[in-house]
């Protein structure tokens, strides 16, 4: 089943930090957690799932990606914290 969603990783409490976007929220973060996404994240150890949303369509939730990238990091991390305060990993709500 596809659901547009966006995610944000990081490899712990206000380290590095990831914005992607995909259909299938749970595979790609099992992805990410196992290392078979080449990149970036694999570089950084990016494995924690601290922020996502869900959207109606690929459209809006790539618009939403896009937008957050051009955040600056203070606001990303308000955004992670009104959500997650305590920074946990999210993965086990999304499977």
């Amino acid at each position: 089943m596809k659901i547009p969603s966006i995610y944000i990783l990081t490899n712990k409490p206000d380290g590095t930090l990831y914005i992607g976007v995909t259909s299938n929220l749970s595979a790609r973060i099992f992805q990410h957690k196992n290392d078979l996404v080449d990149g970036f994240s694999k570089k950084y150890n990016l494995h924690l799932l601290v922020y996502y949303e869900v959207h109606e369509n690929m459209y809006s939730a790539i618009t939403r990606e896009k937008r957050l990238k051009k955040w600056n990091r203070e606001w990303k991390i308000q955004l992670i914290e009104t959500m997650n305060p305590a920074w946990r990993d999210l993965y086990n709500e999304i499977i």
